[in-house]
């Protein structure tokens, strides 16, 4: 290693539990850390940020899935999964033989579908926290979107709170799709979020022009890549600047360490790494290194001095 790659203390936390790397996989581009482990130590990176699951395996949505996009691509795979029984059962116990640390993603469509995964996930080896991911419909409200408003966002909150781990940090997933993403921010948080992850992706919609139907069998996909990067920075920046103390966990098109950067100089104190793993399986390890030396080379000898410095 160089000297400005070992001069940054990169230790971070995650809702008040300490991770040696601010960088994490994203939930959903490398499923359960499988497919990167000849690419890298799963051991090192801050955590592996499952696929977000349900309490019952899930099929998906209809083929095609996938659609590259300009800059970015559009995914509608329709949180396809092994149900909650699959993960306690193979995948955090693989994941915890090799010393990862899971950050779990749940899901579902019912306040209690929530609740009970937290409930089912307390005292399991090898978990580090949960990424309640909001951006599911729920039924109970003509399909409307958790995350889209505070008062459904902050009652899958608040019950994930009161079932989950008392010793797991619980991070709200927010989707860009709103108005205002800070009310929603601030409820979440106000519910017992320990932190935030930003953003979810962006809906999205593409159509061949031969077929002159839309491309995706799910019709609409969330676009992430590069070309999120803009307003996933613009969330980060607006919710750090209002709730200065809630820890964020940042992402959207990352690619690089001045990519990441960004996000922490935006207010981020930990970042998440997806669609780039398609085309570079080991980029979470890359851009924790370059982002390392990006910050020894503006001075900063920890990773805490850089979070939210371009709000000063």
């Amino acid at each position: 290693m160089t000297t400005t790659e070992t001069a940054v203390d990169m230790r971070t936390a995650l809702g008040g539990v300490e991770i040696p790397d601010p960088v994490l996989t994203a939930s959903g581009c490398s499923a359960f850390g499988r497919e990167l482990e000849p690419f890298l130590d799963l051991a090192v990176i801050g955590a592996v940020v499952t696929k977000s699951v349900q309490l019952r395996p899930r099929s998906g949505r209809p083929t095609p899935r996938m659609a590259e996009t300009p800059s970015g691509m559009l995914n509608s795979i329709g949180l396809q999964g092994p149900g909650i029984e699959g993960l306690l059962a193979d995948d955090l116990p693989w994941l915890a033989e090799r010393g990862a640390r899971a950050f779990v993603s749940i899901a579902g469509t019912r306040v209690e579908h929530f609740a009970e995964l937290a409930q089912r996930l307390r005292g399991v080896p090898g978990v580090l926290g949960l990424e309640v991911n909001i951006s599911c419909p729920n039924v109970e409200s003509r399909g409307e979107v958790f995350a889209c408003d505070p008062v459904a966002a902050a009652d899958v909150i608040g019950a994930v709170r009161a079932a989950a781990d008392p010793a797991h940090p619980v991070y709200a997933k927010l989707s860009p799709d709103v108005t205002d993403i800070v009310p929603v921010a601030r409820a979440c948080a106000d519910a017992g979020a320990d932190g935030l992850s930003m953003i979810n992706t962006l809906l999205g919609l593409v159509i061949d022009p031969d077929t002159m139907r839309p491309v995706l069998g799910g019709i609409t996909g969330g676009l992430s890549g590069p070309a999120i990067r803009p307003v996933a920075l613009r969330c980060v920046w607006q919710v750090h600047q209002a709730l200065p103390e809630v820890p964020i966990l940042g992402m959207g098109g990352i690619r690089t360490g001045l990519d990441a950067l960004q996000f922490v100089l935006a207010g981020a104190s930990a970042v998440s790494v997806g669609t780039a793993v398609f085309n570079d399986p080991s980029a979470p390890a890359r851009i924790s290194t370059e982002l390392s030396a990006a910050l020894a080379e503006r001075g900063f000898t920890t990773l805490r001095e850089a979070v939210g410095y371009a709000h000063r």
